[in-house]
């Protein structure tokens, strides 16, 4: 008789064979086009991981595109930019979408395209030939005009602030029609053109005239224009406490620092004025910044910012938490902490890499599964578990940096499973967060390891869910994506939590499902 443990019918649709294998070189599950797809416009950045580059990732990118329909296309752009706040993916499907489907790409572009930096983006993309043309062509021409004739002054204004292509750049390729004396005046100061100086808008007016009294060593008040036009020349240090009060929520996050240095926290009335600002709920409510957002500028912040700004973004910190759900029964969280979870979160791009790791991360959500269930069991992993202990009513951001302070070694996504098993453990949840790439447990047959220890701990906890969180998207996963107890989710935005939480209550169970509830 065959052997039984080889053959068996049930064990094959419990456990099935691995059919890819994964950048670290061990054996995988390939994500299919749509799951794929939706994962990278989820997570991807188009930058370099610690796996694979850039530009790797844009082949993949394109790759799974063109394998979909242009209407999943469209979805992943239009959930991508609405729900996971990404800004390359979005304008790249957008841009696949001006051969694939220019009539489709149409009620995308308006939806996607929603500010000046998305502007650049799509026409850099169009521009740059990654998506077959080189030139922006007439229906994607007359869609950025339309989108600068209905921009408001303002908006004009803050999509001026950045180049590669800038916003003149722009308005020379697309000719658009002022629909105003004022409209063209500002196209011509914009370009370098003559332009009619008494219908310039009144902010760019101030502007000028402040600049010319700086050269007659006049000082007047500082002209209502966005603040990156002001930052290249000196300033005082009231001055940028002025800035410091005008910028917006994002912007002071980013520039603490800059602030520090310059000196505006020693103005009477600016560390208050900045500390009350970033803790203010209705502006937290508004914005609602991403926990990795904030935990980057925990990250960064310097000796020279005050203790009362310092405190104030832990406490945007804490708030930003408010969506973690508060999982019921039995919860272990399993973080990634190997060597290469050290790599910066969204990958490394010149001048614009994150400080914040995947060990961050992955340390983030396992502090905050903490706040929200205190009976969770944190159970950080690497070629085997680490033991450590946490304080469920400590700060996120003192959890967090003690998980992130364990990182090294190899990657065994199995670990924390196995050692569950060997134990008997009773569990309702697991979450594993990580980077997918395990390699110390490869079987080089059949199902992974993780399957096999996930199939081990279904029989004793028939009820138990897997919610697997990839950091990165390199395209595979440990974990079979075809069983309704497992979910496999990418990213790190607050639509992770979200998505957690629907799986949790037995609705949609990964990004395919929920991507498919876009309407266009």
């Amino acid at each position: 008789m065959a052997n039984k443990n080889l053959f068996s019918s049930a064990l094959a649709k419990v456990l099935p064979r691995t059919d890819a294998v994964n950048e670290a070189g061990g054996d995988a599950y390939a994500y299919g086009p749509q799951a794929l797809l939706a994962q990278i416009a989820a997570t991807g950045t188009l930058s370099d991981g610690f796996y694979a580059d850039a530009q790797d990732q844009l082949a993949k990118a394109l790759d799974a595109a063109q394998a979909v329909d242009p209407e999943w296309v469209a979805k992943c752009a239009v959930y991508a930019r609405t729900s996971g706040s990404m800004k390359d993916m979005p304008a790249l499907l957008t841009a696949v979408l001006s051969t694939a489907d220019p009539d489709l790409m149409v009620p995308v572009f308006r939806r996607v395209i929603d500010n000046g930096r998305m502007l650049r983006n799509f026409v850099q993309i169009m521009r740059s030939g990654q998506t077959g043309r080189t030139s922006l062509g007439s229906r994607p021409k007359r869609l950025v005009r339309e989108w600068l004739e209905n921009a408001s002054t303002r908006q004009l204004m803050r999509a001026a602030t950045g180049k590669d292509p800038s916003l003149a750049d722009i308005v020379k390729m697309v000719h658009p029609a002022p629909a105003s004396a004022e409209r063209r005046a500002f196209y011509g100061w914009l370009i370098g053109k003559p332009y009619d100086v008494a219908a310039l808008p009144k902010e760019i007016a101030q502007f000028e005239a402040w600049k010319a009294g700086r050269q007659n060593n006049v000082s007047g008040p500082l002209p209502d224009v966005p603040f990156e036009w002001l930052t290249s020349f000196e300033l005082t240090a009231k001055q940028w406490g002025v800035l410091a009060e005008r910028m917006g929520w994002q912007a002071l996050r980013m520039n603490l620092n800059t602030l520090a240095r310059k000196g505006a926290f020693q103005v009477k009335g600016v560390t208050e004025m900045v500390a009350a600002r970033l803790s203010d709920e209705d502006a937290l409510s508004k914005v609602r910044p991403a926990p990795y957002q904030l935990m980057t500028a925990l990250t960064q912040v310097g000796d020279g910012v005050p203790l009362a700004v310092q405190a104030a973004l832990e406490h945007a910190l804490e708030r930003s938490l408010v969506n973690v759900p508060a999982l019921e029964g039995n919860v272990v969280v399993c973080p990634d902490v190997s060597g290469s979870m050290g790599s910066p979160a969204t990958g490394w791009r010149k001048g614009a890499t994150s400080v914040v790791r995947c060990i961050d991360v992955a340390a983030l959500v396992s502090a905050a599964m903490l706040r929200s269930n205190p009976h969770t069991r944190v159970m950080p992993f690497e070629v085997g578990v680490v033991n450590l202990t946490l304080d469920p009513m400590a700060r996120v951001a003192v959890n967090a940096a003690k998980l992130a302070g364990v990182g090294g070694g190899g990657t065994n996504v199995s670990a924390p499973l196995a050692r569950l098993n060997r134990e008997r453990a009773k569990v309702d949840t697991i979450m594993i967060v990580s980077d997918n790439q395990s390699w110390i447990d490869d079987r080089r047959h059949g199902a992974t390891a993780t399957m096999n220890e996930w199939a081990k701990l279904k029989r004793r906890n028939p009820g138990a869910k897997l919610i697997c969180i990839d950091i990165q998207p390199y395209g595979s996963t440990q974990t079979w994506d075809d069983r309704k107890d497992i979910m496999n989710v990418g990213g790190f935005t607050d639509a992770v939590f979200d998505a957690m939480a629907r799986f949790a209550d037995n609705g949609a169970r990964d990004w395919v499902e929920i991507v498919n509830e876009v309407e266009l």
